[in-house]
């Protein structure tokens, strides 16, 4: 469809850039983009999930190499790495992201 070409050609741009991925059921991965297909199923290297809590900062779950499907993904974006490296996430306190509905 032209909606998936678009969005194909616009990961191009990503590739080799620190991206955060929100998927379908609320989580936040974040990783470096290696590659993508057609049906936008990711590679991300150095992968890892931040997971928000209402008690506690924000856990770090190192995942490595981790494929995300296209189809669990809900938004993509490039990460200001400078920016993030100033964030102590270990005092952010949020409520996690509820699942998109469709």
């Amino acid at each position: 469809s032209s909606k998936q070409e678009k969005a194909t050609s616009g990961l191009e741009l990503f590739v080799n850039r620190q991206i955060s991925v929100i998927t379908n059921d609320g989580r936040n991965l974040v990783g470096i983009l290696r590659g993508f297909d057609q049906c936008i199923n990711c590679i991300l290297d150095e992968c890892h999930e931040r997971v928000f809590s209402p008690t506690v900062g924000v856990e770090q779950v190192v995942l490595g190499l981790y494929i995300v499907r296209g189809d669990n993904i809900s938004v993509v974006g490039v990460i200001d790495t400078d920016l993030d490296a100033t964030i102590d996430y270990a005092q952010i306190k949020a409520d996690p992201l509820k699942p998109v509905v469709h």
